[in-house]
């Protein structure tokens, strides 16, 4: 008996599957046929088929109690009849699938963080993007608010998992991971493609806002205008694959080896006037001018929330007005004895003299961020390419 060897080529060519996985998977096929067929005169057999000339061996085995092979000897493979046939492409198609699925997951696993594209498929309240012979889920929770995913549009999403299972490899996608920015800029500028600029830092809020900090290895070579791109395009290109409703405001601020830089940069547009930094509990006081207080916390707190994510501090934002009015204060104090040097109420009247001050300080921050609200003012929401805010 002989197959066709071209055959099982195709197999492998169209399922992407080890042409010897196949020739195993048809060998155990015949094997499991022969022993459901009514003309099987034993209870085990091995199939062989020749690699070359597609020749077909089928030895029949006598095993004892214990299973071990007493005795075999070589049949001609006789017809097995319709159902016996059935069997043999059954048991065929479920080792083919399940090699498929073995190549899917040895395909992925170890991909998480890489960028896949396809196109949408929706099958009921799931989400999947189609990868050519396999798919991947894009749960609910892994979607950009408010973005539509219509059926059959192609979109690009990150790897952030690879799931082995019964049913082979699950691969899980994400599209509001901050990776995905990252994967994205890597296709987008060539210079981190290269090693010359790297991201040393990312905080996301997806559909909303994201700052990427950024240095550059080569003097010669600008970080943040690299990944702005000439006239903004790179960081348009990539603020487009975000689309949801609203572009996704992209800052591209400008990494520093002194932690205070850092601090200054990823609060950008904002313009600051001095950090000051208390690493035994991880806080960055920040002073500002009071013009620019309302854009340094951003719109109900984003920049500045962004910026701690970005930088590991926790970051406390004070006006001009607001830091020297607390100063005041406090010297006042210390000078008539009320507090101790480092602002502790050695009295009633300390502890009253420090609320006023807080008071009088809090006042001058309100002020402060009614008038950086004020129309005119420097706002937050403005998605125009900067030197220091990429689109």
């Amino acid at each position: 008996m002989k197959i066709d060897i071209d055959a099982l080529r195709q197999i492998e060519r169209e399922k992407g599957i080890d042409f010897l996985t196949v020739v195993e998977a048809f060998e155990t096929a015949m094997s499991s046929a022969y022993k459901r067929s009514p003309n099987a005169s034993a209870d085990e057999a091995r199939v062989t088929v020749d690699r070359t000339t597609g020749e077909v061996a089928l030895f029949a085995q006598e095993l004892d109690d214990e299973g071990n092979i007493v005795s075999e000897w070589r049949e001609e493979p006789k017809d097995f009849g319709r159902i016996v046939a059935q069997t043999a492409k059954q048991v065929l198609l479920q080792r083919l699938r399940e090699a498929e699925r073995e190549v899917t997951y040895g395909e992925f696993v170890g991909r998480e963080g890489d960028i896949v594209s396809g196109q949408i498929s929706q099958q009921g309240n799931v989400t999947l993007i189609e990868l050519g012979r396999t798919e991947a889920l894009l749960p609910y929770a892994e979607q950009i608010p408010n973005e539509r995913l219509e059926h059959g549009a192609h979109t690009r999403a990150v790897v952030i998992e690879v799931r082995k299972q019964a049913r082979g490899a699950q691969i899980v996608a994400s599209r509001t991971h901050p990776a995905l920015v990252v994967g994205l800029f890597a296709l987008e500028v060539p210079e981190i493609e290269e090693g010359i600029v790297e991201i040393k830092g990312i905080a996301r809020e997806a559909g909303h806002r994201t700052k990427v900090a950024v240095m550059s290895n080569d003097a010669n070579v600008d970080a943040v205008g690299a990944c702005v791109g000439p006239g903004g395009q790179r960081a348009r290109a990539v603020q487009k694959e975000l689309h949801a409703d609203e572009l996704e405001r992209i800052d591209i601020v400008r990494w520093a080896d002194e932690p205070e830089d850092v601090v200054a940069n990823a609060l950008s547009p904002a313009k600051v006037s001095n950090v000051y930094l208390y690493p035994d509990d991880g806080t960055a006081m920040v002073i500002v001018p009071d013009y620019q207080l309302s854009l340094a916390i951003g719109r109900e707190g984003q920049n500045a929330r962004l910026a701690a994510r970005l930088t590991g501090w926790r970051i406390d934002i004070k006006s001009e007005t607001q830091f020297a009015e607390e100063q005041r204060a406090f010297q006042e104090a210390f000078d008539q004895g009320l507090i101790d040097e480092y602002g502790n109420p050695l009295s009633a009247e300390g502890e009253a003299a420090i609320e006023a001050a807080v008071q009088t300080a809090e006042a001058a921050r309100q002020t402060a961020l009614d008038e950086g609200e004020q129309p005119g003012a420097a706002g937050d929401a403005a998605p125009a390419a900067t030197e220091e805010s990429g689109a």
